[in-house]
């Protein structure tokens, strides 16, 4: 017996001008790969049915980053001006947080949530938690997120070290993770893509550090 073809939607999070001309700019993936890959995904789920809900992280008016009506706010033209079947303001990490999402998908029968934006390591991050705590299937795409460079008391991490770790983690447990490529083809063909498992996924490493040493 063939499983039934996934239910999805695609979630757009916080495209936004912040990440590209704004205080906390992306670095890996390079915005010039991400963008592209989130308009295919957008493009390519108008064309196959798919819902696209587009978000847009919201903070009170003269807030350093994402202050409503600034520019830094504005979704980037490139997603603004594409069709979305739903629009959602948020103010925490997760979009499930204080919206209506939830509900939205509930109504529509919708049982795995592919993620693309930004940053990989937070909104993204919260919301793959949230929506696999919550019995949802969830799929990343990692060429269309990123993140960017941290450094605070805790140490210090490169956007491609932050971007990593988070997809290689989500992969264990959490997310399919799949190139925009590869999720393409799987919504022409109606099939769901496929995570690991934590004790697969931590063999394979002590594996390969044992061969190393060998």
């Amino acid at each position: 017996m063939t499983n039934p073809a996934p239910r999805r939607a695609l979630l757009v999070i916080d495209v936004q001008n912040e990440y590209f001309t704004g205080k906390l700019p992306i670095e890996h993936p390079p915005v010039a790969t991400s963008l592209p890959n989130i308009t295919l995904a957008m493009d390519t789920a108008g064309v196959h049915g798919v819902p696209v809900i587009v978000v847009q992280h919201a903070t009170p008016a003269g807030t350093p980053v994402f202050a409503t009506g600034s520019d830094g706010w504005a979704l980037h033209p490139d997603v603004a001006a594409r069709k979305a079947d739903h629009h959602l303001q948020k103010s925490q990490a997760s979009v499930f947080a204080g919206t209506d999402l939830a509900g939205w998908l509930q109504a529509r029968g919708i049982d795995t949530l592919s993620i693309v934006g930004y940053m990989t390591h937070n909104c993204d991050a919260a919301t793959i938690y949230h929506a696999a705590h919550a019995g949802l299937k969830v799929e990343f795409l990692a060429d269309a997120s990123g993140s960017l460079p941290y450094e605070n008391a805790a140490g210090k991490a490169s956007a491609e070290e932050i971007h990593r770790v988070f997809s290689v983690v989500f992969h264990s447990s959490f997310a399919a993770v799949a190139t925009t490529a590869n999720w393409v083809a799987a919504v022409k063909n109606g099939v769901a893509l496929e995570m690991d498992n934590i004790v697969m996924s931590s063999q394979r490493a002590k594996k390969i550090n044992l061969i190393a040493a060998a």
